[in-house]
């Protein structure tokens, strides 16, 4: 496997191993998905990804192709069981670091709607009229731009598209989530310095590179207990495209 390949392993142990997942880069293999973290993690760890016999490297739960942050593997089928039990019983700690769209009128707040598939579109997920699965996120402000909000964002359950769609029913889409938050027809996704910066103009002969043009959505920490009932905190710092954008947005942003 070629250097920049390998995932950046932020914590490990016996029987479970965390890493730092790359925006654009799947969780599992999918139809259309010919590399993904399972896969790439195996190779890494001289681990199998399938099969039936331990040790093998067993998914524990999932992040969005697109988002990037701390994503947590078992290594054995016990460990999978003991893992996936706090997933589903929402007593794992999750914090996500949100750039939206917007500035909301209070520092913090709760959203406590359910969820389901979308009527018009089966790859959406929206807040449920009638019925739907139970939901509940928290949010607090951490920084205010003119026309953007950095979130710092504490998911309580762990549906498909939470946060995203949460925070868009409250007015505060992610500031870029193609799926969600699309922009306008031939405008490319993406905040650029020129958008902030007024008198910015890129290098002559070359196009302008967004300061970044994918899922604004970062997985930062993770808490949750081993099998030898001690606590575990893994933190993934935020990736340099995210880094570079809250900077630039701390400088020209406010104007």
């Amino acid at each position: 496997m070629r250097a920049k390949d390998e995932l950046e392993i932020l914590w490990q142990s016996e029987d479970a191993v965390a890493v730092a997942k790359p925006a654009g880069l799947a969780t599992i293999p999918g139809r259309d998905e010919k590399d993904c973290v399972l896969d790439r993690l195996g190779l890494q760890l001289g681990l199998p990804s399938s099969g039936s016999a331990d040790p093998r490297l067993r998914v524990v739960h999932r992040l969005d192709k697109d988002t990037s942050g701390v994503l947590l593997f078992a290594k054995n089928l016990d460990a999978q069981r003991h893992l996936s039990n706090q997933f589903q019983n929402n007593t794992i700690s999750k914090e996500y670091v949100a750039l939206v769209s917007g500035r909301p009128p209070e520092a913090e707040g709760e959203i406590d709607a359910p969820l389901d598939r979308h009527p018009a579109s089966p790859k959406r997920m929206a807040v449920a009229k009638h019925g739907g699965r139970p939901a509940r996120t928290l949010w607090r402000v951490e920084q205010t731009f003119r026309e953007f909000t950095l979130l710092r964002v504490f998911p309580k359950t762990g549906k498909t598209h939470q946060i995203r769609v949460h925070l868009l029913s409250i007015g505060l889409p992610l500031a870029i989530d193609a799926l969600y938050h699309a922009p306008r027809p031939g405008v490319a996704p993406g905040i650029y310095l020129s958008g902030l910066k007024r008198d910015y103009r890129p290098t002559q002969g070359e196009s302008e590179r967004p300061l970044i043009d994918r899922l604004t959505l970062h997985a930062e920490k993770l808490t949750f207990v081993d099998r030898q009932g001690t606590t575990v905190e893994v933190v993934c710092p935020l990736p340099k495209d995210f880094r570079a954008t809250i900077k630039q947005l701390g400088r020209w942003g406010n104007a």
